[in-house]
C-alpha cells in the first residue's frame, strides 16, 4: 500500500479531527505550558517557577532537578546541594513510573522544532533519509559523561540544546537559535528524526531511566491493523511499533516495551481502526477480541490475547 502524503487523515474522517490529535494537543499544551511556567518569572514578574530545566523551584517549595545534569555535575567534582538530590528523586520516580523518554516528547522544546521538521519533509515529499546509527546516542552519553570527569567542567551543558533552546527563548537571541536551526534543517535534509531518534544523548539516558517503566503504549486490537502504515508515518522511533503490532504469530505480546518509545500518542491519534491505547507494562489482554466481535466472528471473538511483558 502507498504511503499516504497525510498520516492520519483516515483518522480524521472516523474519529473526528479533535480525537485524531487529542494526544498531540496535549502534549503541545504540556510543553507550551512548562515554557510558560519559566517565562513568567523574568517577563512578567510572577516566580511561580524558578530555575530551568535543569534545575528548578515550583512556589520556593517544590524543587525538580535532572538526573543527567546532576550527574555530570558529581562527576565534575561538585557536591550536590540536598534540594537538588530530593529534586532528581522525584523526577526519577516519575519517570520510572511514566517512561524516561516521556521527557523527550511531554517536556522538551527542541521537540517542537523536530516535530516541524517532520511535518516539513512530508510537505517537501522527501523520503531519503541517512541512516545513522541510532546506536550513536548512547556513544555521546559516554562522552557526556567521560567529559566532566577528564575537564571538571559540565562540558555538556555548554552545547546542550535544550538548555540553549531555554536560553533562547527566555534571552531571545543567541547562539541558540542557529542550533535549532542546524537541528531542523538536519532533521529535514539530512536524516528523518535524526537529532532524536539517532544522535541526541539526552533522550539515550531517559531511555535507560524508564527502561522499566510502567505506563505503555499497548496494541490490544492489532487483528484490526488495515496495514494503513499511519503509525509507522509518525513514529519518531518506528522500530518500536513492530513486534507489539505485528508479533502475534511469533508470540510476542501487544505492549510496546522498547525504552526508545516516547509515549507521544501518536500512533493513537492516526489510527482510524483505534488499534493502540496507553496501559500498563503488565497489561494483558484476556478481553474479547473486539475486531473479531466487530465482524460478527463469535468463534474468533472468543480468542485473547496474551502480554509477554
Amino acid at each position: 500500500m502507498a504511503m499516504k502524503t497525510r498520516p492520519g487523515a483516515e483518522a480524521i474522517q472516523t474519529k473526528g479531527w479533535i480525537k485524531a490529535n487529542k494526544w498531540l494537543m496535549l502534549r503541545r499544551s504540556s510543553q507550551l505550558g512548562i515554557l510558560a511556567l519559566f517565562l513568567l518569572g523574568p517577563l512578567a514578574g510572577i516566580w511561580i517557577v524558578k530555575g530551568n530545566l535543569a534545575f528548578s523551584k515550583t512556589l520556593e517549595i517544590l524543587p525538580l532537578a535532572d538526573p543527567h545534569v546532576l550527574l555530570q555535575a558529581v562527576l565534575a567534582g561538585v557536591e550536590p546541594h540536598a534540594d537538588a538530590l530530593i529534586g532528581v528523586a522525584i523526577v526519577l520516580l516519575f519517570y520510572l513510573v511514566v517512561g524516561g523518554r516521556v521527557f523527550c516528547s511531554w517536556v522538551c522544546p527542541v521537540n517542537l522544532v523536530t516535530d516541524a521538521a517532520c511535518c516539513t519533509r512530508r510537505m517537501l515529499g522527501i523520503r531519503s533519509s541517512s541512516q545513522i546509527s541510532r546506536s550513536s546516542r548512547y556513544w555521546l552519553l559516554g562522552v557526556t559523561l567521560l567529559l566532566p570527569l577528564i575537564t571538571g567542567v559540565i562540558v555538556w551543558e555548554l552545547f546542550n540544546p535544550v538548555s540553549m533552546a531555554f536560553r533562547g527563548i527566555v534571552f531571545g537571541l543567541g547562539l541558540a537559535w542557529t542550533v535549532l536551526l542546524g537541528i531542523f534543517l538536519f532533521d529535514v535534509f539530512v536524516s528523518k528524526d535524526g537529532w532524536c531518534g539517532r544522535l541526541c544523548p539526552v533522550g539515550a539516558f531517559y531511555s535507560l531511566l524508564g527502561h522499566r517503566s510502567l505506563i505503555r503504549v499497548v496494541a490490544e486490537d492489532r487483528a484490526k491493523c488495515d496495514d494503513c502504515m499511519d503509525c509507522f508515518e509518525v513514529c519518531p522511533e518506528q522500530h518500536v511499533i513492530r513486534p507489539a503490532l505485528k508479533g502475534a504469530e511469533e508470540g510476542i505480546g501487544p505492549v510496546i516495551l522498547s525504552a526508545n518509545c516516547t509515549n507521544c500518542g501518536r500512533c493513537i491519534d492516526v489510527c482510524a481502526e483505534e488499534v493502540f491505547h496507553f496501559g500498563s507494562r503488565f497489561f494483558t489482554a484476556n478481553k474479547t477480541n473486539r475486531a473479531a466481535a466487530a465482524n460478527g466472528n463469535k468463534e474468533d471473538a472468543g480468542k485473547t490475547f496474551v502480554d509477554a511483558a
